[in-house]
């Protein structure tokens, strides 16, 4: 398929919601290893005991962590961009964290398509607006609108 028939594909989904996952848990030991690579040991997330007593009554993910959770939500898109040789992630224009994730939550993506652009270089610019839903919960963690560049 080329850029042309990829790009037309698409654009009949600009604005539409073109994905919602599955729920997936946010565990203790996910926001542990987070808060060790990311060397982020704030008690509101690690240390249990003293963030039962908080604000939140339970640690909570980094938002980072949340936000890190976009390339496990895309990956499972159904709309592909076929004869594409690859995507790279082409970096973040709004992001707010809304609503804490709390330990042992469960979290699940709604994707809208926002924008479908041609660059030079046989390039499509894909914008989608991620909004992480937090299962019992009306306000949602993180919306964030992710670019993605496709290489045909």
């Amino acid at each position: 398929m080329s850029i042309e028939s990829t790009l037309e594909n698409m654009e009949k989904h600009i604005g539409k919601e073109i994905f919602l996952s599955g729920w997936t848990q946010v565990t203790q030991d996910q926001i542990n290893k987070f808060a060790d690579c990311t060397k982020d040991d704030q008690w509101i997330h690690v240390d249990t005991e003293k963030a039962a007593k908080g604000p939140f009554g339970t640690t909570i993910a980094h938002g980072f962590l949340t936000l890190s959770h976009l390339p496990f939500f895309s990956y499972q898109v159904p709309l592909r961009a076929e004869g594409a040789k690859m995507s790279i992630n082409y970096g973040l224009d709004k992001v707010r964290f809304l609503n804490p994730v709390a330990s042992g939550s469960k979290i699940r993506d709604r994707i809208v398509l926002k924008s479908v652009e041609t660059k030079p270089g046989n390039r499509l610019l894909i914008t989608q607006t991620h909004t992480i839903e937090i299962d019992g919960q009306d306000k949602p963690a993180c919306i964030a609108d992710a670019l993605a560049m496709i290489f045909f």
